[in-house]
């Protein structure tokens, strides 16, 4: 099994910055891919960005990285707007084909509001 632990998430003004970050621990291949994904209220669960193990940041408005080392990943968000509130859901997916497996964190909210 897999456990994922967020952190980071809050309220924040239109414009500014909020940095999340997700743990990983127990039985974790060195092959895999972690994510973030977030939820709207009223709407479907959709993919942010992901980074495989060994990978290097994305860079963008959203920044994701992550530390090997630590197993844990990191989204950096800048220039937040009223339409990036959700919730954040980390994702960690390993194994292939019937061995495949995906494991989520418990979200952590962010609201961007004036």
């Amino acid at each position: 099994q897999v456990q994922l632990v967020e952190s980071g998430g809050g309220l924040v003004q239109p414009g500014g910055s909020l940095r999340l970050s997700c743990a990983a621990s127990g039985s974790i291949f060195s092959i895999n891919v972690m994510g973030w994904y977030r939820q709207a209220p009223g709407k479907q669960r959709d993919l942010v960005a992901s980074i495989p193990a060994g990978g290097t940041s994305v860079k963008g408005r959203f920044t994701i990285s992550r530390d090997n080392g630590k197993n844990t990943v990191y989204l950096q968000m800048n220039s937040l707007k009223p339409e990036d509130t959700a919730i954040y859901y980390c994702n960690l997916r390993q194994g292939i084909g019937a061995y495949a497996a995906d494991y989520w964190g418990q979200g952590t909210q962010v609201t961007v509001s004036s």
